[in-house]
């Protein structure tokens, strides 16, 4: 495990992750850090807790939407290997009959 700070809102937090997940962690600390800036820009009449929830609501909708979009991607490939399947069961058949 290696320890790492990460900022978000100016706010450093230590983290203890695996080496492999490191630079990962840092993009992520780094996407939420400039979302939650956004948002604190455009809202900067409320609470940093107002700020970081409709933040959060947003970046969870992005994994929602992505999540859904995966889910139909794997389904077309389902369809895709399908139909692939068929073809050469098919082509099989016609080759196996003459």
């Amino acid at each position: 495990m290696k320890s790492v700070k990460i900022t978000i809102l100016g706010k450093q937090f230590p983290l203890k992750v695996e080496d492999s997940e490191e630079q990962t962690i840092k993009r992520i600390a780094h996407y939420v850090d400039d979302k939650f800036r956004q948002y604190k820009k455009e809202l900067n009449k409320q609470p940093d807790t107002t700020v970081m929830s409709l933040a959060a609501l947003a970046i969870a909708e992005e994994l929602f939407e992505e999540r859904q979009h995966n889910k139909e991607l794997e389904q077309q490939d389902g369809k895709i290997m399908n139909e692939v399947n068929e073809s050469l069961e098919e082509f099989i058949g016609e080759i196996s009959s003459e």
